[in-house]
């Protein structure tokens, strides 16, 4: 793996990353509602998500996602239906001290399970990697070194994009002190939410 194509690879990923969709709608939810930490676990989930395709990738099987079809298609109307009820939540919440759900273990683990499957079922993910990214690596010569590489490149592409979301979701939070602002930043994050949930959805179909 040369220079210019770890350079090339990490700059495809954070325009990936970069571009709005179910992942960064699903990383600024969490944010608004449980704060910086549970930003920075649905960030963690959406980067393993990413890690389970550029593993199908490595191992040469890719081709998974042809045998496994049917499983990608549950998957990715879960994570549609998933973004809608978190969407509805937000619509639901009332002033700046509404949370969807407490911060507790529970809540910790569906944010990183919110992560991971948004990822596994987002069509411009799949799309990436197991279409595009190949096209930046020899995956026939990959070497241990390169793989550990890659990995890395995913993490602080994918991951720092993600948490700049994160970051900017709960400032902007806590710059609305009264609730009739509170309530305006509900309904846009839980239309955003909703509306990309239908998206997923449509596109499953």
């Amino acid at each position: 793996m040369t220079l210019v194509s770890a350079v090339a690879l990490f700059g495809a990923m954070i325009v990936l990353a970069a571009i709005p969709g179910p992942g960064i709608f699903a990383v600024m939810a969490r944010a608004a509602s449980g704060g910086m930490l549970h930003g920075l676990i649905t960030s963690i989930g959406i980067v393993f998500g990413d890690y389970v395709f550029i593993a199908l990738c490595l191992s040469g099987l890719a081709y998974i996602a042809d045998v496994m079809g049917s499983a990608f298609i549950a998957i990715k109307y879960l994570g549609a239906a998933y973004l809608i009820w978190l969407g509805y939540s937000l619509l639901r919440a009332h002033g700046a001290k509404a949370e969807i759900e407490t911060t507790s273990k529970k809540s910790l683990a569906s944010s990183l399970l919110l992560g991971l499957t948004t990822t596994l079922s987002n069509p411009k993910a799949i799309l990436f990697y197991l279409s595009f990214f190949p096209a930046f690596l020899p995956l026939s010569s990959i070497t241990v070194v390169d793989a550990l590489i890659i990995f890395a490149i995913a993490t602080f592409a994918v991951g720092g994009v993600m948490l700049i979301y994160a970051w900017a979701t709960v400032r902007a939070r806590s710059l609305l002190k009264n609730r009739s602002e509170s309530r305006v930043f509900n309904l846009v994050g839980g239309s955003l939410l909703i509306g990309s949930g239908l998206w997923m959805a449509a596109r499953s179909a």
